[in-house]
């Protein structure tokens, strides 16, 4: 049985938010009978951007993560309301809004914050996958098509075809502990999720401090090298797709004609380290 998937990829996403305002102008003022009553004008963003900036200056970047209702297999609100939310053969839930009216519990039992409260309908609500398109022969969510930058690609496959493609693309569900089989898949997640070690590296001579190209940066923890890279034009290297551990490392720099030097870290988050400055060697 083939089923709908998103593919989300984070490195595309710049903040336009014409996801959330397609969303916006499909449901404000719209009811479709089966699938979803009428969005509030404000308050509510089925589809939501979060914001992560990492680093400090000069070495900063800034990822946008767009979330929605995963549709989850297993889903905890289906769980919580059986009679209320179904969970298609195409694999889209939808949480009926006639049966879900005043069950709160619905909401409740979202772990990702997906399900929104409607309090002028007493309903939750959530993104439908535009089920209501896609059963009239849309080929795609409207937050598709209205992407400039195709952040959105939506697939209609098997599971174990979407499994080849999660593989080959590196793709993974941002399930957050909770262990739900989620059908949102999410590429380069590690502009969002990950943490980073940079630094720049000068040294002086003959008076003039400049910064050192083709320097060697080696992080060290445990005794076992994690990683090891060299510096760019500008004195600058960066360890990326790291994960904030709370642990000690170590930062070994070594240039030719000056001295290593050793920094000692402890990594609880995305750190710039600043200038390192080199000694010429005796």
């Amino acid at each position: 049985m083939k089923k709908w998937n998103m593919i989300i990829d984070v490195a595309n996403c710049t903040n336009c938010n014409v996801c959330t305002l397609s969303v916006q102008d499909e449901h404000v003022g719209n009811a479709f009978e089966g699938y979803a009553e009428e969005m509030p004008k404000h308050g509510h963003r089925w589809i939501n951007i979060e914001r992560r900036e990492r680093g400090s200056a000069p070495a900063t970047d800034v990822a946008y993560l767009p979330t929605m209702c995963q549709h989850c297999d297993d889903a905890p609100c289906q769980k919580a309301a059986p009679d209320a939310v179904t969970k298609r053969d195409d694999g889209i839930v939808i949480i009926d809004p006639v049966k879900s009216k005043g069950r709160r519990e619905i909401y409740d039992a979202c772990p990702f914050g997906a399900v929104w409260w409607n309090e002028e309908k007493d309903i939750p609500q959530h993104w439908i996958f535009d089920a209501h398109l896609l059963d009239k022969g849309w080929k795609e969510p409207r937050c598709e098509t209205s992407c400039a930058t195709r952040a959105f690609r939506s697939v209609k496959l098997t599971d174990e075809e979407m499994a080849k493609i999660a593989q080959e693309e590196g793709l993974e569900r941002r399930t957050q502990g909770h262990g739900i089989n989620t059908r949102i898949f999410y590429k380069n997640l590690w502009r969002f999720d990950s943490d980073f070690i940079a630094g720049t590296v000068s040294a002086e001579q003959n008076g003039i401090v400049d910064c050192i190209a083709g320097a060697t940066a080696t992080l060290v923890k445990d005794n076992s090298v994690v990683a090891t890279t060299q510096t760019d034009a500008y004195g600058d290297f960066k360890f990326d797709r790291l994960a904030a551990d709370n642990a000690a490392y170590q930062l070994e720099i070594s240039a030719e004609d000056f001295t290593q030097k050793q920094i000692e870290l402890t990594f609880t988050d995305t750190v710039y380290l600043g200038e390192i400055k080199l000694t010429a060697a005796s």
